[in-house]
């Protein structure tokens, strides 16, 4: 078991408060090693030239990209979410850890596609008709990257036709959808429906999230499961591609 690095212990006792969260997390750093500590710990402040450099010399050091993924640029950004979750940080805070991020995973993502190793699975995610946020999509988008899923974006202001298509085209079990604003929450229900009426809702499992959606929202309209954050529309995402084959 290693130590903590003095940056990751602050981060965890001044800002990851939910008892389980902190639990996981003091775990995966715990047994990490420094080097995929200083990486977590400068993706968390959005050092970008650091955690490029620091990548490339795991890879030299002979890290597996699944060790350089989980116990560094996913815990890290597992960090940034929860700030952002719980308004300890914000947007532009946000934009930069992820930059920080995709310059990692510019090093691990090529080892990992040319290993030949199975996807987690395929989603697809979009921000539902009417409403223009993305960033919290986004955040997810990066999570379920890094988790090994193929991810395809619509983006925002997605009509639930386009929602349908792409499912088609990347025959993609499980749908994500967010919404930020009450008016436009609706939305994700009529998309369900939309999918009902073309005979394909059976077939697929829909998760949703956003700032003012809930738990029983997600029950009122349907949906198979709701992910508060980033951290738990992975997990989400995992759970219901694992539903999504055992149905196949």
């Amino acid at each position: 078991m290693e130590t903590i690095n003095a940056g990751l212990e602050r981060e965890l006792r001044d800002y990851v408060a939910r008892p389980d969260e902190h639990a996981r997390l003091r775990g995966i750093f715990e047994r990490a090693s420094p080097l995929m500590q200083e990486i977590a710990h400068h993706l968390i402040y959005g050092r970008k030239a650091e955690v490029d450099r620091l990548t490339r010399q795991a890879l030299d050091e002979d890290y597996s990209p699944n060790v350089i993924l989980d116990d560094g640029l996913i815990a890290g950004m597992a960090v940034v979410g929860i700030k952002f979750r719980d308004n300890l940080i914000f947007v532009p805070e946000v934009l930069i850890a992820a930059r920080a991020m995709k310059a990692g995973l510019a090093h691990v993502e090529p080892i990992l596609s040319a290993s030949g190793i199975e996807p987690s699975g395929t989603v697809i995610m979009g921000t539902v008709k009417g409403d223009l946020h993305d960033i919290g999509k986004n955040l997810c988008i990066m999570m379920l990257r890094g988790a090994g899923f193929i991810v395809h974006d619509l983006g925002v202001d997605t009509k639930p036709e386009q929602f349908i298509e792409a499912v088609q085209r990347h025959q993609a079990p499980v749908v994500g959808m967010s919404a930020l604003l009450t008016t436009t929450m609706p939305n994700m229900g009529r998309t369900i429906k939309a999918f009902e009426a073309a005979g394909l809702r059976s077939a697929i499992r829909f998760m949703v999230g956003g700032a003012a959606v809930t738990r029983e929202f997600a029950a009122e309209i349907d949906a198979d499961g709701y992910g508060k954050d980033a951290i738990a529309c992975v997990e989400l995402a995992k759970e219901l591609t694992a539903r999504s084959r055992r149905k196949l």
